[in-house]
C-alpha cells in the first residue's frame, strides 16, 4: 500500500484543529492541566499499564467535550463512566477535582 501524502496531511490538519479546539474551548484549562501531569503521577495510580490507556481516553474525552461544548455535569458523567482509574487521574487536576 502506497503512502498517501494527501490523506496523511488531512489527518494531521484534523488533529491540529481538534487540538486547537481543546486548548481554546470551554474545558481547555482542564485539558492543559491533564497534559501537564507527569508520567510518574499517572503511573502511581495503578501498577500496570492500564493507567496510561485510561489517561489517553480521559484526554480524548475532555477534548471531545470541549469540541462539542457539553455542560460540565455531562463531562463529569463521562469521566465517571470511564471508571475509578480515570476519576483518580482527573482528581490530580485541581480544576477537575473540584467538579468531581
Amino acid at each position: 500500500m502506497a503512502f498517501d501524502r494527501n490523506a496523511f496531511q488531512r489527518r494531521v490538519n484534523k488533529a491540529r484543529a481538534e487540538t486547537r479546539a481543546a486548548l481554546d474551548g470551554q474545558f481547555g484549562n482542564h485539558y492543559r492541566a491533564l497534559r501537564g501531569l507527569s508520567e510518574s503521577e499517572i503511573e502511581a495510580i495503578t501498577p500496570d499499564r492500564t493507567d496510561e490507556e485510561v489517561y489517553e481516553v480521559l484526554m480524548a474525552t475532555v477534548q471531545e467535550a470541549t469540541r462539542q461544548n457539553i455542560e460540565q455535569a455531562e463531562l463529569v458523567d463521562r469521566i465517571k463512566e470511564l471508571g475509578s482509574v480515570a476519576v483518580s487521574i482527573a482528581r490530580k487536576v485541581p480544576s477537575l477535582a473540584a467538579l468531581l
